[in-house]
């Protein structure tokens, strides 16, 4: 009888010898039942749900919120107070109106630009400093 890995080959080949492979391998896994239609497992939604939850969370809320800041500011825009815009001018409000404000950038220098362009209210007294 022949030893190794050799011989084990050919007693399985004699032992295979016309029967087929699938009568050793279990057919079980094919016979499972399919899923119900229209219902999917919840382990299938389980990621989906999860990003969705993830992105409100880290994406969604914190710019909604950060939107909701912008609007109040615009909206409590008063004469006098300094501002930066987006674009990165710095100047006084000499005049707000209902969707523009006057800025004066420099002395007897002025723009009109869009409430929403101003970035940020500044501290009393920075344009003192930057002069």
């Amino acid at each position: 009888m022949p030893r190794g890995i050799c011989g084990i080959m050919l007693r399985f080949k004699k032992l295979t010898l016309g029967i087929p492979m699938s009568f050793f391998i279990s057919d079980a896994i094919a016979e499972a039942a399919p899923a119900a239609a229209g219902q999917p497992e919840l382990a299938s939604l389980l990621l989906p749900v999860g990003l969705v939850v993830l992105f409100y969370f880290f994406l969604i809320r914190p710019q909604n919120k950060r939107q909701k800041e912008h609007r109040q500011m615009v909206a409590g825009l008063q004469k006098g107070e300094e501002v930066i815009t987006t674009g990165g001018l710095l100047g006084k409000i000499t005049n707000v109106g209902e969707n523009f404000i006057t800025l004066e950038i420099s002395k007897d220098v002025s723009i009109h630009i869009q409430k929403n362009s101003i970035q940020t209210i500044m501290p009393k007294g920075t344009l003192k400093e930057q002069q």
